[in-house]
């Protein structure tokens, strides 16, 4: 369907809602990049306006990518829930916007409508928001998972302890991971991104994750981020795994680009949950994602990145996940330039995912290449949390030594939860009390005689 927006005296015009979509897009280096984005200011609020009026039924009738030419398109096709659809089925982009803000859109109303929304819808209705609408409406979805904790509640904020080491070393992730528990970090998960893809390492690497947990009683779970097969060959092989861990796209050719298919997803999954080590919940999938993954691989067929991102969060909401992570700045500034960009990006992928229902968290970060500070995170940081955001990272100095990349500390995360008064996931938390490493009121209690003493039974 061609899309016609006349401006002056100017006409406009995009010739299908690929296109239409992609020149509404805020300003972002990886659409210039991919030669998708709106050539002047003038055409990207042309093409906003001409989006405004753009049913949301239409989203179920024309396919940014076809039918026929992608699974993820038709996953998203297929398991559409028309019930769910049915109460913002008559309204169009710019209608659902104004519906999203208005008191009538509660976080219950939310939660009904997820499983009706589109990405596409979600990324359409994104591209006319202020950056304040993005948080105010993310901030009305609560989304709940649990594995031995619970995470998403109202309230609350997780994070994701990041003990990466440049040599995979047991001594140095373990004090890494000391170093975060003292602060009160790991609730999401206690996360490592190995150097190594040797099956052997991995299942040492495991296997330290499991007696860390397992000897202090901390109700968390570890995860290795490594390939989903070298997880599947080792749950063959009765390694201690928590949390399948995988990196996904949104178009089926992205997905091949990382060596998996819906199908190896599902075994995954099956697989994860087979070991039935989960103590409050069974949500055992572990995802990251990133716009710019599809470009990069010269999968995205001319969808802006934004679209393609939420199209991945369509593939994440297919297997019932414990964590969703955008990793927001890690692919460089190709594809978001600077921090105004990563900000925006941000701040539309957490929005994008809690409408569609997802326990979505963000690695507020940055590549030291980008044109971005510390600053920029602390400003992104800040909203994400005033929005809802489900967990962050928290890398020892906010520097991740393996990765080589920018992110948020453990300080960081102290310092967004008394600003908000967010408090950690309630297991974890009670934890903290009962080890003594925080007081009645989940306040850490900086009691320096007691770390001699958990920091021998950490290590023992």
């Amino acid at each position: 369907m061609v899309y016609r927006q006349i401006i002056g005296a100017t006409s406009y015009v995009f010739g299908d809602l690929r296109e239409l979509l992609a020149k509404a897009t805020p300003p972002r280096s990886g659409d210039r990049l991919a030669g998708v984005a709106a050539g002047s200011a003038e055409e990207m609020i042309a093409a906003r306006m001409a989006l405004a009026n753009v049913p949301l039924k239409q989203f179920l009738n024309e396919a940014v990518i076809p039918y026929e030419d992608d699974e993820v398109t038709r996953l998203i096709i297929d398991t559409h829930a028309a019930e769910a659809f049915a109460p913002i089925a008559s309204l169009t982009v710019g209608a659902f916007r104004d519906w999203l803000l208005s008191d009538a859109a509660t976080g219950e109303t939310l939660k009904q409508v997820s499983r009706g929304i589109t990405p596409e819808m979600a990324a359409g209705v994104s591209k006319l928001m202020r950056n304040q609408d993005l948080i105010l409406v993310a901030s009305k979805c609560t989304v709940t998972s649990a594995f031995r904790n619970t995470i998403g509640l109202k309230g609350r904020m997780s994070v994701r302890l990041q003990p990466n080491h440049p040599f995979d070393d047991a001594k140095g992730i373990t004090a890494s991971i000391l170093d975060g528990i003292l602060l009160g970090s790991g609730d999401a998960c206690i996360g490592i991104n190995p150097v190594s893809d040797d099956p052997a390492v991995i299942g040492e690497l495991l296997r330290l994750l499991d007696g860390i947990i397992s000897r202090l009683q901390i109700p968390t779970q570890g995860c290795v981020l490594t390939h989903v097969t070298t997880t599947l060959g080792l749950i063959g092989q009765g390694a201690p795994v928590d949390l399948v861990f995988q990196s996904i796209a949104g178009t089926e050719a992205a997905n091949r680009s990382f060596g998996v298919d819906l199908a190896l997803l599902r075994e995954a999954r099956e697989a994860g949950l087979s070991l039935r080590r989960g103590t409050v919940g069974d949500n055992v999938m572990y995802f990251e994602t990133g716009q710019g993954s599809a470009l990069s691989a010269n999968a995205h067929h001319n969808v802006d990145q934004q679209t393609c991102e939420a199209r991945a969060y369509a593939v994440a909401r297919a297997y019932d996940p414990l964590l969703v992570n955008s990793v927001v700045g890690f692919i460089g500034p190709e594809y978001l330039y600077d921090g105004k960009e990563i900000i925006r990006a941000g701040l539309e992928d957490h929005f994008c995912g809690k409408l569609l229902g997802l326990p979505l968290g963000v690695d507020v970060c940055y590549t030291n290449h980008a044109e971005a500070d510390q600053d920029d995170m602390d400003n992104l940081l800040t909203l994400l949390a005033a929005a809802g955001v489900t967990f962050i990272m928290g890398v020892p100095g906010a520097d991740d030594v393996m990765l080589n990349y920018q992110s948020t500390s453990f300080h960081d995360a102290l310092y967004v939860r008394e600003l908000f008064g967010l408090k950690r996931a309630p297991e974890f938390d009670d934890w903290l009390v009962r080890a003594g490493l925080a007081d009645a009121d989940f306040r850490l209690a900086g009691d320096g005689r007691l770390l001699p003493d958990f920091a021998l039974r950490l290590i023992a």
